[in-house]
């Protein structure tokens, strides 16, 4: 009988630590896209005048591309670009206010559940 509860708390932690190691991984790539959201916003190549100043549709690609490395799947309709006009943002401030709405997939053994997310550029 102590083997049985011995196993079965085995599995349970295993299955408990499992579980956490997804939600864990998920929320540090929300993370990791939230900071990519704020210095894409920032637009610093333009401000110095080594980059022009990008379209909404190449920002939302670059939102893609970040995302993706991070693991992160969207769809262009999923990000928000919004121009800031220069009294909304302070000088030195993001030009662009960058927004992104998914849900990530737990899976776990039995049950599988969304966690929602909505990162943006604004820390």
């Amino acid at each position: 009988m102590g083997k049985l509860k011995l196993i079965l708390a085995l599995a349970v932690s295993g299955l408990a630590g499992v579980a956490a190691w997804q939600i864990i991984s998920c929320k540090l790539a929300n993370a990791e896209l939230q900071s990519d959201l704020h210095d894409l916003s920032a637009q610093v190549g333009t401000k110095i005048g080594l980059d022009a100043q990008k379209s909404d549709d190449e920002l939302r690609s670059s939102v893609i591309r970040k995302a993706a490395a991070v693991g992160i799947h969207l769809e262009p309709d999923q990000i928000t670009v919004r121009r800031l006009v220069e009294s909304e943002g302070t000088s030195g401030g993001p030009v662009a206010y960058l927004e992104a709405n998914y849900a990530a997939r737990v899976n776990l053994v039995v049950y599988s559940f969304p966690l929602h997310f909505n990162p943006t550029s604004v820390k």
